[in-house]
């Protein structure tokens, strides 16, 4: 996504430096940076929460923003309905041909680890518990069919128990809040830090009305990208209007159709939670994984690893180089273009994707899932979901975005 918003006087490295000096531990508080969105940004567009149910006082883009920026829910229990449709490609028998000849997994894998299993959030609908108290406590289960996951985190401890196959991972929790970032979105408030992180003056940001989420009343902000381009059609967040804290998120395609991503509350309490809610000891019989020193190459992302793992290339197209013009970032990574329209390049070093004749039954499968493509950068193949494409060239460079097919072929075109 794009970067972080910040005032007419504040340079993005200014706002990035300055915001990290302030960022709260909690896990259910906004960033302080969102607050650095300016009137110059969104143009204080007065269009005011004034129609819809429930009634409530009138309200700018620029001041839910604020709002959102001051919250300080640290406090809550709830359940959430997350519903996400990328549009991947039907893999038919594919995944049960390779996970029927792949390896047995190694003696240290084991299916509670948070690595492998909140991937599962990625597509299809599931329904979350949610519970928190402050920084040093929080508890996220994924209800299954007849089965629950959770992630229990209580003080130095981070447990994850996956009921269905009575096994235990156990790690411990890195003293700096930072690794909290590196996890996957999973509530409405992840989705939304995610997205104001793009607003910019690419961006318009409107006060879209009023709604009732779980219950609770609250201004919905509109978002949508002001450029053609890009495949994000438009994002609204509910925000309470109590307390400021985002309630659903919804992501809906440039393509239309259903909403990409659909996170809400469909109950929530900001009581404090009893103290046994995050109390976890392993069930008798269960197998136990403890956590193992990261090699330098394993992901940042892993609860209770990151402070020990390596830094991996940001989200924001600005931190992925130094500004949008194309200048080189981490491991050779280039970023083209801006706001919700960026695209990120860098080149593998190799010959492409294998396809035709000459790949084989690999390369027959991968003609399956793209669009053969051709242009001054030579041919390659566009991989598309509903959100994000991709094209590699037969020569080994990739550009990716959350933009068109044509975005990504014309940024090839420019840069041969």
């Amino acid at each position: 996504m794009a970067p972080y918003a910040s005032d007419d006087n504040t340079t993005a490295g200014e706002a990035d430096e300055q915001g990290s000096g302030r960022r709260k531990a909690a896990r259910y508080v906004v960033p302080v940076t969102v607050m650095g969105v300016a009137a110059a940004t969104i143009g204080l567009v007065p269009a005011l929460a004034d129609s819809g149910d429930p009634d409530l006082p009138k309200i700018t883009a620029q001041q839910l923003i604020e709002k959102i920026g001051k919250s300080d829910v640290q406090q809550l229990s709830g359940t959430v309905k997350i519903s996400t449709d990328l549009g991947l490609p039907d893999l038919g028998g594919l995944e049960s041909s390779l996970m029927s000849g792949a390896a047995s997994p190694d003696e240290d894998g084991s299916s509670a680890d948070p690595t492998a299993k909140l991937t599962q959030l990625a597509s299809g609908t599931h329904t979350l518990r949610v519970a928190a108290d402050g920084p040093d406590r929080q508890k996220l289960s994924l209800l299954e069919n007849a089965a629950e996951y959770s992630i229990v985190h209580n003080g130095k401890d981070v447990w994850g128990y996956d009921s269905k196959s009575n096994e235990v991972y156990h790690g411990t929790a890195p003293e700096s809040p930072e690794h909290e970032k590196r996890q996957p979105p999973a509530t409405p408030k992840d989705f939304a830090e995610e997205a104001l992180k793009a607003v910019d003056d690419t961006t318009s940001v409107t006060v879209d009305g009023t709604a009732q989420v779980a219950g609770r009343d609250a201004y919905k902000l509109l978002i949508k990208p002001k450029r053609s381009g890009s495949t994000v059609g438009a994002v609204t967040v509910a925000v309470d209007a109590k307390t400021g804290m985002p309630l659903k998120f919804t992501l809906t395609p440039a393509a239309g159709g259903a909403a990409v991503v659909d996170a809400g509350f469909t109950q929530v309490s900001f009581a404090k939670p009893a103290a046994s809610t995050f109390d976890f000891t392993p069930p008798k019989g269960a197998k136990v994984t403890e956590e193992k020193d990261v090699p330098a190459d394993v992901p940042a992302d892993v609860p209770g690893k990151a402070d020990r793992a390596p830094e991996r290339a940001p989200k924001s197209g600005k931190d992925l180089g130094k500004d949008h013009d194309g200048h080189e970032g981490p491991d050779g990574m280039k970023t083209i273009g801006e706001g919700w329209s960026t695209i990120a390049t860098f080149d593998t070093g190799g010959e492409g994707m294998p396809s035709g004749e000459a790949g084989g039954d690999l390369g027959g499968f991968v003609n399956s899932l793209g669009d053969k493509v051709t242009g001054k950068f030579g041919s390659g193949t566009v991989f598309s979901t509903r959100l994000v494409n991709a094209l590699m060239t037969d020569d080994g460079k990739v550009y990716v975005g959350m933009v068109t097919k044509d975005a990504l072929v014309k940024a090839a075109n420019a840069a041969n």
